[in-house]
């Protein structure tokens, strides 16, 4: 089939099968995440999950054997082009179809991918990221959460932070420690664990942008089946970087983009700021906002030229570190300049006289802040580009 023809076809799909009111700008908190917890805001919302799922387009490039689309890489970027000219919303958002799958497809067993694939596409189940610790942030390997491997079980004992949504998590991809003896990278490995395991708890963490996305995570012997194992014993530091460089391109793109904003940055400014000569009136803003939408678009151009490089069998490499670093810190700068060129207005929290939107900017504001520690800091990226990127000795 010809790109046209397959183009055409979507299209059509698409318009029969994308309910109205998923074709609309999608208020904070009406996002599907799916997972025995989860719920939907409306009946329209739950009919297009179920609806892409059962094309296999939540996941479009999976295999159709693990329930995903089939599709080639080309195949998909022509989808994501009729979604975005349809204005469609994400059907389902999930870390097991941008996380998680990746690396199982290239380190689980047939019968683990056979078993968590095809619930993830569907959105049955949501999972969250057991990576972070107390004491192992940025030197993520000198976690201490252990696994000990009794009979057909491992027991975990330890604890995870900046656990995003593990209360509502139904499964957690996570790193532990089984052999205490070895070299710090060495020692660690990949377990699948059950979120309603008892001896899991949970307690969220307040941010200063008022939301509470991250939490704490303890486990007290809790019992793992050793099936549950992904990749070789004490081999889990491989999957943690395939898995973190998925994370950090995923981030970069994210932050960067800002695909979802309901009002682009220069008409925000145009509506509180005002024109003069058909031109933003403050000239200073309108430089800086210029620069930004330079610069964002040079980011743009960049992940594109990665993509094409995937998509010819190159595997994501130590550039997601470049994409993680600038992509974060531009979608800082992107979320300044919002708050500035809101006046007064950007520092408001909420009552009277504040729109939704203004609301959003402000805590995103805030919640940008994180953007550069998640994934990995500025600074471990710029010690990765460094050594890996640039050749620099050590030292």
């Amino acid at each position: 089939m010809t790109e046209a023809a397959f183009r055409a076809r979507v299209s059509r799909w698409l318009e029969d099968n994308c309910p109205a009111s998923m074709r609309t700008a999608e208020p904070p908190g009406e996002e599907v995440w799916g997972g025995r917890k989860g719920t939907f805001a409306s009946d329209d919302a739950r009919l297009w999950l179920e609806r892409m799922a059962d094309k296999g387009w939540t996941a479009p490039t999976w295999p159709k054997r693990y329930g995903g689309g089939g599709l080639s890489d080309a195949e998909a970027e022509v989808l994501a082009d009729e979604l975005r000219k349809l204005g469609c919303r994400v059907p389902l958002r999930s870390l097991g179809i941008w996380l998680l799958g990746p690396v199982l497809m290239e380190y689980g067993t047939e019968a683990q991918c056979e078993r968590w694939l095809p619930p993830i596409v569907r959105g049955q189940v949501r999972w969250c990221q057991g990576y972070s610790e107390p004491e192992a942030g940025s030197d993520l390997a000198s976690l201490r959460t252990s696994a000990v491997l009794e009979g057909d079980h491992y027991v975990v004992n330890g604890q995870k932070v900046w656990t995003s949504h593990a209360n509502l998590a139904d499964w957690m991809f996570c790193l532990v420690r089984t052999d205490p003896s070895a070299p710090k990278r060495e020692g660690i490995s990949f377990l699948l664990i059950d979120m309603a395991s008892a001896g899991i708890a949970t307690k969220p963490i307040t941010l200063i942008s008022g939301s509470s996305p991250f939490c704490e995570t303890f486990f007290d012997d809790v019992r793992v089946p050793k099936s549950h194992l992904v990749g070789e014993l004490n081999g889990g530091w491989a999957i943690a970087k395939a898995l973190l460089r998925y994370e950090r391109g995923l981030i970069s793109t994210a932050r960067a983009a800002s695909l979802e904003e309901r009002e682009s940055l220069p008409a925000l400014a145009l509506r509180c700021v005002g024109e003069r000569d058909g031109r933003l009136s403050d000239a200073v803003l309108r430089d800086r906002i210029a620069q930004v939408e330079m610069d964002l678009l040079c980011s743009r151009l960049a992940l594109r030229r990665s993509k094409q490089a995937q998509e010819a069998g190159e595997p994501p490499g130590p550039e997601t570190s470049m994409f993680k670093l600038y992509g974060t810190e531009l979608g800082q700068r992107r979320k300044e300049l919002r708050v500035a060129a809101s006046g007064y207005r950007g520092i408001g929290w909420d009552g009277p006289g504040y729109s939704a939107a203004e609301l959003t900017d402000t805590r995103q504001w805030l919640r940008s802040r994180a953007s550069t520690i998640e994934g990995g800091t500025s600074e471990i990226q710029l010690n990765i580009i460094a050594k890996r990127v640039l050749g620099l000795p050590s030292g």
